[in-house]
């Protein structure tokens, strides 16, 4: 196996120090603290600036930490406290819906399954935690781009991908769909991802009540959906009911 990166290892070492004390230091300052020649640290420093993860303050020419370095930590914090606010919201919902629970949240165009809950039943199923769902044909994913209108002028702009023949693949009919989850408060999708497979789905919100995720069951399109293939009114209440608790233990308002 291959060592350790030593520019890796001390470009690390920059950063725990600047999360330290005052956060703000000279390139002097750095090299002395942690043995290095001042072009090494300068060096190092400068490639860090380019892809965000240290700022210098132009006035007195220190460095502190970045914003993309703060917005990945805090994207984090985010997503843990989301799945263990949820933890007990989502159980209680697979246990009263019968069917498999997952919570997302958006990355980089598509949904990321951060929690999931099995199916309360003896069958065979596969933890799906990590996996990326389309955003334009799952339930979760409507959610995530009803209420948040740059992602969705994103991936309007962009080729939507058909997985069936249910798939919404313009961006006019995305565009109604949207509408009508924020009419509904809930969105669903119907064989739209996976042929045989519907999902029903309700947003997560935070304090001041930005959307931070989304809450929703998945399973066989005849448990989830009735007559004409509707997704069931119940079913969609209890999953209402679960992200606006999750809700409230996030602060928002009830």
């Amino acid at each position: 196996m291959p060592g350790p990166v030593q520019s890796i290892e001390r470009a690390a070492a920059i950063l725990r120090l600047l999360a330290r004390g005052s956060g703000r230091l000279g390139v002097g300052e750095i090299a002395a603290s942690l043995e290095l020649a001042k072009g090494t640290a300068h060096g190092i420093l400068r490639t860090l600036q380019g892809v965000g993860f240290v700022e210098q303050d132009r006035a007195t020419g220190k460095y502190q930490l970045g914003a993309a370095l703060l917005h990945l930590g805090s994207s984090y914090l985010d997503v843990n406290e989301l799945r263990s606010r949820a933890l007990n919201w989502a159980d209680a919902l697979a246990a009263r819906s019968g069917e498999a629970v997952r919570i997302g949240t958006p990355l980089e165009g598509s949904v990321l399954v951060v929690h999931h809950v099995f199916r309360p039943d003896d069958t065979l199923q596969t933890l799906e935690v990590g996996a990326l769902l389309p955003l334009h044909a799952t339930a979760l994913g409507k959610v995530l781009l009803a209420y948040d209108a740059d992602l969705a002028a994103r991936v309007q702009r962009g080729p939507l991908e058909s997985f069936t023949r249910r798939t919404l693949v313009t961006a006019p009919a995305l565009t109604r769909a949207l509408a009508a989850v924020r009419d509904a408060g809930w969105a669903a999708d119907v064989e739209e991802c996976v042929p045989g497979e519907a999902g029903i789905a309700a947003p997560i919100r935070s304090s001041g009540g930005l959307v931070v995720g989304a809450i929703g069951i998945s399973g066989a399109v005849e448990r989830l959906c009735g007559a004409r293939s509707r997704p069931d009114a119940t079913l969609a209440g209890h999953v209402r009911d679960a992200a606006r608790a999750v809700s409230r233990d996030l602060g928002a308002a009830r």
